[in-house]
């Protein structure tokens, strides 16, 4: 007998020969190692059915749900034959074997687990309890993931009540061998005495099960990496819709849905649409892993969009297009998600059995016509927005502006009208101004856009914005697509203007109250990465748009040219601050020159802020809050006082005369030690650093005999890094030694200040965190890498690169070497950048081929985006002068085979 879950299997003998693996374990000798031998027998029939599943897959590759049915129906044989074969065929001893979760409901990924549970109607027997587990250790040999349990009816009934998950699990259970009648009445008994009246408690459950795993999985449908079973938007989801539809009504398949009103036939197609293309990326992720894997990571995005045949389109890679598809689809769940619970509830409601309450209590007293459903913005009638398509921006401004939800039936309705917005509207001035008080909303213009953005209307009134919706970005630095990141920076945005981050952000919290226009930042920030996909530089094809929309929204000329100024140049305050040398007066000046003006300043830190901090968790740290501010600070007077600031010699003698004070030093050791280091030392430092060097030296200087290496690592709390300061007689290849010391010992160098006493001395400073982007806290672990550096520096051979190491996750992406001469960016040194694949010893690799090429490096600066690697070095030849065009190429050449034959030796 096969089941009708099986039914639209095709060809199903070619995936598992129920009989001929019958008659293989009944020809099984009865004096030989029955279990082994049996064993050996379904090992045969589990891979060549599994192969046979994922030869199908191959050629169709958009059938995952075939494939899921498939692997179900081969589990089924499997377990019926294992059950024959423990039993010798006796299926009459009121056992029942039971199928539930996917095994239930008869769909399995390739290596999903496979979910049993043994029925008894009474206490289960000796031989019923060995039976069970006979069938487990064949179970076990094949190496399948089995959930099992074995219950009595009575107990099972017992925790169905109290366990939701065990509820949940019975509830699209099936009897897949065994007696059947024992199964059938355990189910009508959950049916009559569990099922019936608990509708709502139930619906509530899952609702709230539902919101946990969505804050587990990252709380977004549009996390790069999302989980396909149990992200947002994922198969779980359409799941959980169909346990509320079976427990309200007894549906014994999703097209029951429409049966039960809960959705239209046309919103089902789009359920099943969305269901098939997620059970396709589910078998081909399961396949590729060669294990249960639902995380659809990087390493398998790209993989899986070439098997489903995405290609490569202008402006945007295959396995881009594959990921917009995949949100699209984790959209429309979220879409159907909101009508089917809108229905229920209005179901349920009729029955006093509500499972949502309402919000608030009050009723505003200017509705434009819309209506309250219980504390919910709703419309009056399915042709309200027919009569005024404007309302469907308006309704949007409703909400946010008085702090109201929108009904389910009021995101169906403007959803389904999207399409009535068209130039017309687009071009509206009360439009846009209801738009913009959306966006400029203090209070919650995060959570309205993102119901905006669900609904379909944002992106219809905004075209532009519309070409970014679930556009992904394949690299490992950005979190989120690209809308997403943008809705949440301007939630950050609002927060620092009411004042609720102002401990992570006094500096910006402080300038927004400076500001001219507040508006202009808005807009800023929603078109930042506005034209990211087209192909070109999206920052200036950004600026283009900007000058178009600008005006449409309403904003000035004045405001429309900020705008464009801010898109286009939204990057330049982070590149300045982590890729050059702040300490370097043409640094200063360059950036001073771009910005101009005290107010773009104010405005492009808030925007690179925001922009950082939107990027995902993790990405903005203290190092990145101080160089920052450090930035702001030094082109904040100039831009105040012009060429009255103060210049470097005043500055290189206030600061030896602060070190002097906080020291309590004589004054003939202050000044020696002063006149030991170059002006560089004293502009580059920060005081606190200075103050640490000089007790070092001091300390180092009063050891009798030949000079030794000394290195300290102490927490810096303003950088959230640890500083490591190294202080011993100058000598070719220094910096690499150091770099090597401390790829070895697993630190990662975010910055390195190099110095050169007057009498031979290095003093170098440098900032390391873990592989975890965190400062060394523990004193163990800074005296490892203290004795790392030493090691390094006091051994006679240079020390080799630390040994291979795999690359991980970063092995994904094509990162091709780049070196770029910036000839313009200092006046003292030259400026080499190099971009390559970050991984373990890069740092090192490149400090000696500088070294091998015979120059000196001054400072070092280091940034990661993901997988990406910059480093940036300020060099000179060893006679202390720039580097020529010769010089230049030769070190250009030897940086590039430097970046190339480290990520070979970390990928063998």
């Amino acid at each position: 007998m096969t089941s009708s879950k099986f039914e639209t299997v095709a060809d199903r003998r070619s995936i598992i020969d129920r009989r001929g693996l019958a008659d293989a374990l009944t020809a099984i000798p009865p004096d030989s190692n029955r279990n082994e031998a049996a064993g050996k027998v379904l090992r045969s029939a589990l891979d060549h059915g599994r192969a046979e599943i994922a030869r199908r897959l191959s050629a169709e590759p958009d059938r995952g749900r075939a494939a899921a049915r498939g692997t179900a129906y081969l589990h089924d044989q499997l377990v019926r034959a294992a059950f024959d074969f423990v039993t010798g065929g006796d299926v009459g001893q009121g056992l029942a074997i039971v199928g539930l979760g996917g095994t239930g409901r008869g769909e399995m990924a390739p290596f999903s687990d496979l979910d049993l549970m043994f029925l008894t109607p009474a206490t289960p027997t000796a031989v019923q309890e060995q039976a069970a587990e006979a069938m487990l250790h064949l179970f076990w040999d094949l190496k399948l993931k089995v959930g099992h349990s074995l219950r009595s009816t009575t107990e099972l009934l017992a925790l169905a009540k109290t366990d939701m998950t065990v509820r949940t699990a019975f509830l699209e259970a099936r009897p897949i061998w065994g007696d059947e009648a024992v199964f059938a009445d355990a189910m009508k008994r959950f049916r009559s005495k569990i099922v019936s009246s608990t509708a709502a408690e139930f619906v509530t459950a899952k609702l709230a099960e539902r919101e946990e795993r969505h804050v587990r999985m990252g709380d977004s449908r549009y996390v790069v990496e999302p989980n396909v079973k149990d992200g947002k938007g994922g198969l779980r989801d359409l799941h959980t819709l169909y346990w509320i539809g079976k427990y309200v009504h007894g549906v014994e398949q999703p097209a029951d849905l429409v049966r039960a009103k809960l959705f239209t036939a046309a919103e089902f197609r789009r359920f099943e649409r969305a269901e098939r293309f997620f059970w396709a990326v589910r078998c081909h992720l399961h396949l590729l892993a060669g294990r249960a894997e639902d995380r659809l990571g990087f390493d398998y995005q790209r993989r899986i969009a070439e098997v489903m045949n995405y290609a490569d389109r202008p402006g945007k890679s295959a396995v881009e297009r594959f990921m917009q598809f995949y949100f699209l689809n984790a959209k429309t769940v979220g879409d159907l998600t909101g009508i089917f619970l809108a229905e229920l509830d209005e179901q349920l409601g009729r029955k006093s059995f509500r499972f949502a309450l309402p919000t608030i209590r009050r009723r505003p007293k200017h509705l434009s016509g819309f209506t309250l459903d219980r504390g919910r913005l709703s419309v009056p009638d399915p042709h309200f927005f027919e009569a005024d398509p404007v309302r469907l921006v308006e309704l949007f401004a409703l909400a946010a502006r008085e702090r109201l939800e929108i009904h389910p039936n009021a995101m169906h309705a403007a959803a389904r009208d999207t399409k009535r917005i068209g130039d017309a509207v687009r071009n509206d001035p009360r439009a846009n101004a209801l738009f913009l008080d959306v966006l400029t909303c203090v209070q919650s213009p995060e959570l309205v856009l993102r119901w905006m953005n669900e609904a379909g209307v944002f992106g219809r009134f905004v075209p532009d914005f519309g070409r970014v919706v679930a556009q992904m970005q394949f690299d490992m630095y950005h979190h989120y697509t690209v809308d997403e990141h943008s809705i949440r920076a301007i939630g950050l945005l609002a927060a620092i203007e009411r004042g609720e981050l102002k401990d992570d952000h006094p500096l910006a919290t402080a300038l927004f109250k400076q500001l001219g226009s507040r508006r202009t930042l808005y807009v800023a920030v929603l078109l930042h990465d506005i034209a990211k996909g087209r192909g070109g530089d999206h920052s200036e094809l950004g600026a283009e748009i900007a000058l178009k929309l600008g005006p449409r929204f309403g904003l000035d000329a004045a405001e429309t040219e900020t705008v464009s100024w801010l898109v286009r140049h939204h990057l330049l305050m982070s590149a300045t601050a982590f890729k050059r040398d702040l300490a370097d007066p043409k640094t200063v000046e360059d950036f001073v020159r771009q910005v101009q003006s005290p107010e773009r300043l104010r405005l492009l830190l808030i925007l690179t802020v925001v922009d950082i901090r939107a990027v995902g968790p993790g990405v903005w740290n203290d190092w990145k809050r101080m160089l920052l501010r450090s930035l702001f600070d030094a082109a904040e007077e100039r831009l105040r006082l012009g060429h009255k600031q103060r210049g470097r010699t005043e500055l290189v003698a206030e600061r030896q005369d602060q070190l002097a004070q906080a020291l309590g030093w004589k004054k003939s050791a202050a000044r020696a030690h002063a006149r030991r280091l170059p002006d560089s030392y004293w502009l580059a430092e920060a005081p606190e650093w200075q103050i640490a060097n000089a007790r070092q030296v001091a300390a180092a200087e009063a050891h009798i005999g030949e000079a030794e290496p000394n290195v300290v690592a102490e927490d810096d709390p303003g950088t959230g890094a640890t500083r490591i300061s190294v202080f011993t007689p100058d000598r070719e290849g220094l910096f690499y030694r150091i770099c090597a010391g401390l790829a070895g010992a697993g630190a990662n160098i975010i910055d390195a200040r190099i110095h050169t006493t007057r009498d031979g001395m290095a003093l170098d400073n440098l900032l390391v965190q873990d592989s975890q982007g965190r400062a060394y806290s523990d004193r163990r672990l800074r005296t490892r890498l203290v004795r790392a550096v030493t090691e390094a520096l006091s051994s006679a051979q240079a020390p080799a690169l630390p040994a291979a190491a795999s690359v991980g996750r970063t092995a994904a992406f094509r990162v091709a070497p780049q070196v770029v001469i910036a000839e313009r960016a200092s006046s003292r040194t030259t400026v080499v950048e190099v971009n390559a694949r970050d991984r373990p010893a890069l740092l090192a690799g490149l400090a000696r081929a500088i070294h091998d090429e015979g120059h000196v490096i001054h400072s070092a600066h280091i940034a990661t985006y993901g997988e990406r690697a910059v480093d940036v070095f300020y060099l000179t030849r060893r006679d202390g002068r720039r580097l020529d065009g010769e010089d230049a190429e030769r070190l250009r050449s030897a940086l590039l085979d430097a970046a190339q034959q480290v990520g070979e030796v970390r990928a063998a």
